[in-house]
């Protein structure tokens, strides 16, 4: 059996600890399949929506503002950790954003997956096929 989770983002980084939570949720639901019952797994889904597009951004100055980890280094370990991370391409296009100003992949680091801009009708049958949702 595959329990389905989707954690959604949808505030801005770093004014609140609201998105980072959901991300090291989101990281550490990989680990839980240890408790599960052979045969089960589970599918996370890490979605940005709203402000949480925000939180998507390339070089982040997380540091040097805000004296805190930046959080493109949790996205790129959750793409590490291969969850498929979702970001509404509607919201990207709101805040007049490109594809190139957004964490598309972690090559670097070596993740094998990337970063899916998508419209929000995708992100809401995500969460409608949900066993469980975090939303934050």
């Amino acid at each position: 059996m595959i329990k389905k989770i989707a954690f959604v983002v949808d505030k801005m980084p770093y004014k609140s600890e609201s998105s980072r939570l959901t991300l090291t949720h989101a990281i550490a639901s990989q680990t839980v399949e240890i408790h599960l019952d052979d045969g089960d797994n589970v599918e996370p889904v890490l979605a940005f929506v709203g402000e949480g597009v925000l939180n998507c951004l390339k070089n982040q100055k997380a540091s040097e503002v805000y004296g805190v980890t930046t959080l493109e280094s949790h996205i790129k370990n959750a793409l590490l950790t291969d969850i498929k991370l979702l970001i509404c391409e509607e919201d990207v296009k709101k805040y007049g954003l490109t594809e190139d100003q957004i964490i598309m992949d972690a090559e670097d680091i070596g993740a094998d997956i990337t970063s899916e801009l998508v419209p929000f009708s995708e992100i809401m049958s995500v969460m409608e096929a949900a066993d469980h949702i975090i939303y934050s």
